[in-house]
């Protein structure tokens, strides 16, 4: 049993400890640190956690823990994971790693001049269906990825703080792209170096000063190419979406708004239906176990038995670092208008990779561009010349 000190007793935290609570059942969570006393004592008294601190450093320092889980606003990981670096305890964290790339370089290097474990809870490339997914891209199901898609929208974040961009760091790019960002980066190739990004973000509807609607492409040194959707605007709950495109196949994945689930109600009776739902009268959109659906625990049995077994999990803070280098272009890009190269002071993957050559030999004078078989019944070929560069369409009865 890992013994655990949880840092934030707010929205994410709870869904953190229903999760370590309940499904490995072999993890506590046996100190808890909030800012305020009472949202700490109420955790407390939900969860039968023994120590209650308003003090962060006395949580971490706590003789009885043994891994920290940082449930915090963006501004603060950067202390606690210093403060976990300090005490030699174990440390994982919520996404986004930091406001920043810059941030998210020194916990990454503080983390690992430490030598302790460190974990990124970036719990959507832990969702059953990506894990599915996964496989089937790994396998070779889809052949070389072309293009993966990402698209993460809903009518805002619970807290306040999200709100601040000073202690957010930014909006939904930041927010919902990093989930994004990480997913398309799995299904291209986590070694496969992204070198720029072109982004338009804008502050549509909400009194904010950070963006709340962004689109963005990310160009990988291999040539594939991925896009990222992400609002604060959108009306209708959680809606999250993948799509992966290969030589060979294509995946279409929706994890939340459509999962088969349909309920209609006068609102009677009702209450909560699935997280940032927007209504618990008419058609509604349940989901059936949303801690599981949401990733959480593939992603905390990831965690804890890597740390049993002495190895790196799925997701590290190298992993975060990467994603806010991302992001910072992200940023970047959306104020000058151009393409942005992505600055990775730390670089872990293949370099020098060139687009992969996607010619197909038909024979020896012919690269083939497609077959198709009609609808009367004639097999359709279309070929490219190799030597004139001349198109031809043959049919073969």
């Amino acid at each position: 049993m890992k013994k655990i000190a949880m840092l934030g007793s707010g929205f994410i935290g709870r869904f953190y400890a229903d999760a370590l609570h309940g499904n490995r059942s072999a993890d506590k969570i046996v100190s808890i640190y909030s800012r305020r006393q009472e949202s700490a004592q109420k955790f407390a008294d939900d969860y039968g956690v023994p120590h209650v601190t308003t003090n962060m450093e006395e949580s971490i320092s706590n003789p009885d823990v043994e891994v920290v889980c940082i449930a915090l606003p963006n501004n603060l990981h950067e202390e606690a994971v210093m403060l976990c670096c300090k005490h030699k305890k174990a440390v994982i964290t919520t996404k986004p790693l930091g406001r920043n790339a810059a941030e998210a370089k020194r916990m990454l290097e503080a983390v690992e001049q430490a030598g302790i474990f460190n974990g990124y809870l970036e719990d959507l490339v832990y969702t059953p269906k990506f894990i599915k997914a996964m496989e089937s891209v790994k396998n070779g199901a889809l052949g070389r990825i072309l293009w993966a898609k990402s698209r993460e929208t809903h009518p805002g974040p619970h807290s306040e703080w999200f709100w601040n961009i000073e202690l957010a760091g930014g909006g939904c790019i930041l927010d919902l792209g990093c989930h994004c960002v990480e997913i398309t980066r799995s299904y291209i190739g986590k070694d496969i170096k992204p070198v720029e990004v072109m982004c338009w973000a804008d502050t549509q509807v909400k009194p904010i000063d950070a963006e709340d609607h962004a689109i963005g492409l990310i160009k990988y040194e291999n040539g594939s190419i991925a896009q990222f959707e992400v609002s604060w605007t959108f009306r209708g709950g959680l809606d999250l979406r993948d799509e992966v495109m290969g030589t060979e196949g294509t995946i279409w994945i929706n994890s939340f708004l459509r999962t088969g689930f349909e309920m209609f109600t006068t609102g009677k009776g009702a209450d909560y239906v699935a997280e940032k739902a927007e209504s618990n009268s008419g058609w509604l959109f349940p989901v059936g176990d949303e801690i599981n659906e949401l990733g959480y625990n593939h992603m905390f049995m990831d965690m804890f038995k890597s740390m049993e077994e002495g190895r790196e999990p799925k997701e590290t803070f190298y992993d975060g670092y990467v994603v806010n280098a991302i992001l910072d272009a992200a940023y970047k890009s959306a104020k000058t208008k151009q393409w942005e190269p992505v600055q990775l002071d730390i670089w872990r993957g293949k370099e020098g990779l060139t687009k992969p050559s996607t010619l197909t030999d038909y024979d020896a004078d012919h690269y083939l561009i497609k077959e198709e078989m009609t609808h009367f019944g004639a097999k359709k070929l279309i070929l490219k010349n190799k030597t004139t560069g001349r198109i031809e369409e043959r049919v073969l009865s």
